[in-house]
C-alpha cells in the first residue's frame, strides 16, 4: 500500500508541474494556423485577379468582333472585278457571270454596279 500511495502522490505533482511548462505544441498549432490564414488569403486574391484578367478578356473579344460584323460587303480583288466587267461587257448573265467568277449574284450586281 506504501507504493501505491508513492505513485499517486508522483502522478499529482508530475500534473502540477505540467501546468507550468509551455506546450510546444501549441506553439507549432498557432504557426500552422498563420500559414493556413495566409495561404487562403493569397489564394483569394490570385482567384479576384483571375477573374478581372478573365473579364478583360471577355469584353476585349468581344470588342474585336464587333467590327467584323459591321463590314457589310466583302473584299473583292481586283483581277476578279476586271473579270466580272469583261464578262458583263461581252453581255453574259448575271447568272453565267456568277459561275464563272465564283462570285454570288449580290456581289456580281455590286461590281457591275460600281460598288455601290
Amino acid at each position: 500500500m506504501d507504493f501505491s500511495i508513492i505513485i499517486m502522490i508522483i502522478g499529482i505533482v508530475l500534473i502540477a508541474v505540467s501546468f507550468f511548462f509551455k506546450d510546444p505544441s501549441k506553439k507549432v498549432e498557432s504557426e500552422l494556423e498563420e500559414l493556413s490564414f495566409t495561404v487562403y488569403q493569397e489564394t483569394s486574391t490570385i482567384k479576384r485577379r483571375l477573374k478581372v484578367i478573365e473579364e478583360e478578356l471577355l469584353i476585349e473579344s468581344t470588342k474585336v468582333s464587333t467590327p467584323m460584323k459591321k463590314q457589310t460587303k466583302p473584299a473583292i480583288h481586283d483581277i476578279i472585278k476586271n473579270q466580272v466587267l469583261e464578262l458583263h461587257k461581252q453581255g453574259f448573265s448575271l447568272n453565267e457571270i456568277s459561275v464563272r467568277s465564283s462570285l454570288t449574284i449580290d456581289e456580281v450586281k455590286y461590281v457591275i454596279g460600281g460598288g455601290k
